[in-house]
């Protein structure tokens, strides 16, 4: 962005990125197909029950939705509250029906909190688990169980807090169902204790699914398009997007030793993370509604008689934070999605957070970030000036040649450049920094979009949210007048008075596009401007100490 035709090819990149982008959602937001399991199914023949139909996890086909449909109500709920939790369980199935983040509003300056699970009429958004085949509990013919549970709420800041559910089946074996809230964490851990009482062996799967309705979601705009939909991982692929629309065409069979199950929105993100030691599979499935269903299927446990037998996983509801996500299994922090500049974006994400660790303001961080980039790329800003200097003082020989060669651009070419090689000039040496810092830029959009830590961060005075647009769009209109004081600064390239004119409107036209950018993205490309035109000053300075006019003379 330091002379004005790299303004005008950043310009074309950025334009050119940000519609790609938007093709991308509304297309194939990156993803691909996976394994099919039956023919393509539509949204008319979608299955209508909750629960898999069970058989073997490891070779049967996706789970049918043959079982009669049963409409059931919630019995009663217990509520849990952690530090970080507010949570609601079904004792008719054991499902968690709501989910409040106490850490995070709804809205910026409410007191309402982020609800993630939600069991509404025309909303459903629910955490779903139980067990099925042979012996399972959620597979019968009068559908999910009711437990019988010990208290309606519990509540502890500090301490492990365990929900027990009890059902008894008709059979005499006793089925308790355990969830496990520790402070801090957003993953909840679910086990089975299954005691077989009878006289013969027990066969049962474990299953967790997540439900939800699938026309609740938003994927953003062009400037900040976002994903809601599925996705998952295995032991062939860290992380795959599986948008609803796949989900309609296609259902997921996968078997793998490793991996999970999610469902995605912007900043949260939930997830079924069974054990990483067992051929699982994952699977989906459209149920009645427009509601998608992705889940994971254990292989078949069998529990001899007289014996017992416990069952594991946890499900994650909470926000994409990197650093919690990656320590609950692998690849669970890449929901944080930085596209395919993710090897940049995630040095520069470190880079900010311990920045902020420091100056506590993810402002501040954001323009020590802009420093220390600034900082690193100044050799190149250097060379990129003292190149624009030389370029303009070889402008009456490129005339000559001009005259002398006329139309013909082969000896045109050949002439220019023996001349640069003469002079020892790069005609490209002003586009390499900028070549550098468009990648910067659009890895720090994506740390600043996707980012859940810039989520509502205050700056200073009216900048109250990092990651959305300037309200009173102050942080735009100076960084359209930094551009236009670079421009007043810079040698003009080029005598065509219509190029002159385009590049003379190009402040504007970024104003215009910096508008709707998230304030952090505008703050960071107005420190990076200032610190630019500081530098400009500098190396113009020395570069005229040494008799070589760089400045234009109006």
């Amino acid at each position: 962005m330091n002379s004005p035709r790299t303004i005008l090819f950043i310009a074309f990149l950025v334009v050119s990125f940000f519609l790609y982008q938007k093709w991308m959602v509304q297309t194939a937001p990156g993803t691909k197909a996976p394994e099919t399991a039956t023919s393509t199914q539509s949204g008319s023949n979608a299955e209508s029950n909750d629960v898999p139909s069970g058989g073997s996890a490891i070779s049967a086909d996706v789970p049918k939705g043959d079982q009669p449909v049963i409409t059931q109500q919630s019995e009663s709920t217990i509520r849990v509250r952690t530090d970080v939790l507010d949570v609601q369980i079904d004792t008719r199935g054991g499902d968690i029906v709501s989910a409040k983040l106490l850490k995070f509003a709804k809205d910026l300056g409410t007191e309402e909190r982020f609800q993630l699970f939600q069991k509404r009429p025309n909303n459903v958004y629910v955490a779903q688990s139980g067990l099925i085949g042979p012996d399972g509990i959620d597979a019968g013919k009068d559908g999910r169980p009711s437990y019988s549970f010990e208290k309606e709420s519990y509540q502890s800041k500090s301490e492990i807090i365990e929900v027990p559910l009890t059902y008894t089946a008709q059979n005499g074996a006793i089925y308790r169902k355990i969830f496990t809230f520790k402070p801090g964490k957003y993953n909840v851990g679910v086990r089975f204790e299954i005691q077989n009482t009878t006289d013969s062996a027990l066969n049962t799967q474990f299953y967790g699914q997540l439900k939800r309705s699938m026309a609740t979601g938003e994927s953003g705009s062009m400037i900040m398009p976002t994903y809601f939909g599925a996705a998952y991982s295995h032991s062939e692929d860290k992380f795959e997007k599986y948008d609803f629309e796949e989900m309609k065409e296609s259902r997921l069979n996968i078997t793998s030793q490793t991996g999970w199950v999610g469902m995605l929105e912007h900043y949260f993100a939930s997830a079924w993370i069974p054990t990483q030691q067992q051929a699982n599979r994952l699977f989906s499935r459209v149920a009645s509604g427009n509601q998608g269903i992705i889940g994971v299927i254990y292989p078949m446990t069998q529990i001899e008689a007289g014996t017992a037998e416990t069952i594991e996983a946890e499900v994650y509801l909470g926000p994409k934070d990197q650093d919690a996500m990656a320590k609950i299994v692998e690849h669970l922090d890449l929901t944080v999605d930085y596209g395919f500049l993710w090897w940049l974006a995630q040095p520069i994400f470190k880079l900010l957070q311990f920045l902020q660790s420091i100056v506590i303001n993810w402002g501040l961080a954001i323009i020590l970030t802009t420093v220390i980039v600034k900082a690193l790329l100044f050799p190149l800003t250097k060379a990129q000036y003292v190149s624009m200097a030389k370029m303009r003082m070889l402008q009456p020989k490129m005339t000559a040649l001009r005259e002398r060669y006329g139309s013909d651009r082969q000896k045109m070419s050949s002439a220019m450049m023996k001349l640069y090689k003469e002079e020892k000039v790069n005609p490209l040496g002003g586009c390499l920094p900028m070549l550098l810092q468009l990648p910067i830029f659009l890895a720090l959009y994506w740390v600043l979009l996707e980012s859940v830590e810039l989520r509502h961060s205050q700056f200073v005075f009216w900048i109250q949210d990092l990651s959305t647009k300037d309200p009173y769009y102050i942080l735009p209109i100076l960084m359209g007048a930094s551009m236009f004081l670079m421009q007043r600064l810079q040698p003009t390239p080029t005598a065509d008075p219509m190029q002159q004119k385009l590049f003379q409107y190009m402040p504007v036209i970024f104003t215009v596009f910096f508008l709707w950018f998230p304030s952090g993205l505008v703050l960071y490309w107005l420190v990076s401007n200032l610190i630019t035109i500081a530098q400009m000053l500098i190396i113009y300075r020395g570069l005229e100490k040494k008799g070589i006019n760089v400045r234009n003379k109006k």
